[in-house]
């Protein structure tokens, strides 16, 4: 293992330690019943065999016609009634032991996953623009259950195993020095056997982890994106995308699970290599009364005994192995670096007014310019249109104005408040927002519409419906505003799930408006339901309205053209068109053989 791997080896172990260290005396209680169990399992041989010590000297003096001769069954029944009390102390051990580890680890588990989900909520939006969500998926179901059923399994077999090798190498130096030398030849073997193995074996499962990882992604990409799959006839380059992961997942698992399983055949091979010499040695030593017939009995179960951890190396090696890449992508995201800290002390609006200053804005996502020396003042109450063409910058303004990306020179201010100054929460309290791509959750629609503000009373979820223009919609639903709306929305219209969230932003009642798309792909009837609605919820308070139909937004007190990241013109619709420059190009490429 190189010096990087190890240290991260010993560095994920210790941030598990966190998780366990809570529940320790739970483990440590584990621990001592798995010892009480080996410590029983190991006692069990040497008293077996004087069961067969006892019959086979009863069956000499019978063959000899000693006086008295004949099979003691009091000594043998007391022998068989102290192997049942060693059998019921090593069940019930392993019973407590059971229960006392899977509780302590289901805990350790519950916590990690509220840790992941807690680090996830603190990411920057940038981290899922470079990660698909399947993987990110993965890393919280997949990678935590893995690690869970590794301590599950693992744990208690690696002290059993560690703890079995220890008494049972001291059983069989009690019973015979030379015979134990011998069968001290597996241990070494199987070592070695054991860590060429491993070593081939370990990136193979870190390849493995990341391949399921890159194929919950795509399976969740063709999932979600099944229809425009179909529309645009992408099935077999998406089925190829699908067969083409699934293959390394393939090669990846095949590898990793074929150079771990072969371990327990070359180590039972040992095994019984070294159980045939001890035998002939054992028979010899037997013969010349160096050794009884039950100890060597029981000196073959110890190597037996010697033979199952050995074994379970394979199994064990392929658990922990995948435990270890699975650790190491959760404790990767637990590592990423966070959203920039709030600052302290924060700047609270008390009464916002909505006039917002974008003060020379520079941003791009990494090397990439997109917004350049951006200035533009917006007044309390105005409605400002964004337009320009697909990348230009639209939506990145909007992203940059809620923090989700902080700008890399200049400033963004809200009432004169640098918003940096401010906490992401309250700043984004201020904002109500309508995306093209509506996001509703499973539930019946009143819950929906109530997420725009959970403590709003029944009379207002209707009161923001109505003005949305989506009541009347609802009521002609089979169970109203109690109806479940699938996952995903399946069971509406898109132009209806856009009123929904405009009823949800009506009922959040915001100080700055946010319509991102929001008209773009529904039809004119709905169009005009939703500009009505607009018109409505955007009196009185500043509005940013970003939109390819212009005619959305001729009302605009405030029109911004948007170029490569540059407000190229600025004006009213009208004004605008006068001017015959670039927002004019735009506007009848749309509008081409129609009066403005």
């Amino acid at each position: 293992m190189s010096s990087n791997k190890k240290g991260k080896f010993i560095k994920n172990l210790k941030q598990m330690k966190r998780y366990i260290a809570p529940y320790k005396w739970k483990f440590i209680g584990a621990v001592l019943m798995v010892i009480v169990s080996v410590a029983a399992m190991t006692v069990a041989p040497r008293v077996e065999g004087m069961i067969t010590t006892q019959l086979s000297k009863d069956a000499m003096d019978i063959m000899k016609k000693l006086p008295d001769a004949g099979v003691h069954f009091e000594i043998v029944t007391k022998i068989l009634v102290l192997l049942a009390v060693i059998y019921l102390i090593k069940t019930f051990s392993q019973i407590i032991s059971v229960y006392l580890l899977t509780d302590s680890i289901q805990n350790a588990m519950h916590d990690l996953r509220n840790d992941v989900q807690d680090k996830i909520r603190r990411l920057p939006v940038r981290y899922f623009d470079t990660n698909s969500f399947g993987d990110v998926l993965s890393r919280i179901t997949n990678d935590i259950d893995t690690v869970s059923g590794a301590l599950q399994q693992s744990f208690s077999q690696v002290i059993s195993g560690v703890l079995t090798l220890i008494l049972a190498i001291t059983m069989m130096f009690t019973i015979q020095p030379v015979m134990a030398c011998m069968a001290m030849c597996i241990i070494p073997l199987a070592l070695l056997v054991t860590r060429f193995i491993v070593g081939k074996s370990q990136k193979q499962f870190r390849a493995q982890q990341d391949s399921v990882g890159e194929l919950n992604g795509t399976i969740t990409e063709m999932y979600t994106g099944f229809q425009e799959i179909l529309f645009f006839n992408k099935q077999e380059s998406s089925v190829e995308e699908f067969v083409n992961i699934n293959e390394d997942l393939r090669k990846h698992a095949f590898k990793a699970q074929f150079m771990s399983s072969v371990m327990s055949p070359l180590i039972s091979l040992i095994t019984y290599l070294t159980i045939g010499s001890v035998a002939v040695v054992g028979s010899v030593f037997a013969i010349s009364g160096g050794i009884s017939i039950g100890n060597l009995q029981a000196f073959i179960r110890y190597i037996w005994q010697i033979n199952d951890p050995l074994s379970q190396v394979s199994q064990l090696s392929s658990q922990i192995q995948a435990a270890f890449a699975a650790m190491d992508r959760i404790f990767e995201i637990l590592g990423e670096e966070e959203e920039v800290k709030e600052a302290d002390p924060a700047v609270e609006l008390p009464d916002v007014q909505g006039k917002v200053v974008f003060d020379h804005v520079y941003f791009g996502y990494g090397k990439k310019p997109v917004i350049k020396d951006f200035t533009v003042e917006v007044h309390s109450g105005q409605m400002v249109a964004i337009v320009g063409p697909t990348g230009a910058g639209k939506t990145t303004l909007i992203n940059l104005l809620m923090r989700f990306y902080d700008v890399n020179k200049g400033r963004i201010l809200i009432d004169g408040v640098d918003i940096r100054q401010m906490k992401r929460s309250s700043l984004r309290s201020i904002f109500g927002m309508v995306l093209q791509d509506t996001w509703l959750f499973s539930g019946s629609i009143f819950e929906n519409i109530k997420y725009g503000r959970l403590d709003a009373r029944k009379d207002e979820v209707i009161d923001a419906a109505k003005a949305a223009n989506v009541h009347h919609f609802i009521k002609t639903l089979p169970g109203g505003y109690n109806m479940v709306i699938d996952e995903e929305g399946g069971n509406i219209s898109q132009g209806e799930k856009q009123l929904l969230t405009i009823a949800r932003a009506i009922l959040k009642d915001p100080d700055i408006l946010i319509l991102d798309e929001a008209t773009s792909s529904v039809d004119t009837r709905i169009e005009k339901m939703l500009q009505d609605a607009m018109k409505k919820v955007m009196v009185g308070r500043t509005s940013f309205v970003i939109a390819h139909r212009l005619s959305t937004i001729k009302n605009a007190d405030l029109i911004l053209v948007v170029k490569d990241g540059n407000i190229v013109e600025q004006g009213t619709h009208n004004s605008l068109l006068e001017k015959k420059g670039f927002y004019e190009q735009l506007y009848h490429s749309q509008f081409a053989g129609q009066q403005a």
